[in-house]
């Protein structure tokens, strides 16, 4: 498990890992997050289950084909 301990800011709200004993509860996947939105003076949620082995390995090929061309912006400032 991934230790997002406190919520990560984003465009749209907040992201939060939740807890293995709230998945259990909630009876979603373990690795699910949970995407906070203010809204009319309210918190909403939304959970997101964790991405699929197929999704993560074509993320890490991109990251890896494209890793010098990252590189380079990060160099630069991009």
């Amino acid at each position: 498990m991934s230790s997002l301990l406190t919520p990560q800011k984003t465009d749209r709200g907040w992201v939060i890992e939740i807890p293995p004993e709230m998945t259990q509860a909630l009876g979603v996947t373990e690795g699910s997050l949970a995407i906070l939105h203010a809204k009319e003076g309210h918190i909403e949620v939304e959970v997101l289950p964790p991405p699929p082995p197929e999704l993560e390995e074509s993320v890490r090929q991109t990251c890896e084909e494209f890793k010098e061309a990252f590189e380079e912006m990060k160099r630069r400032g991009d």
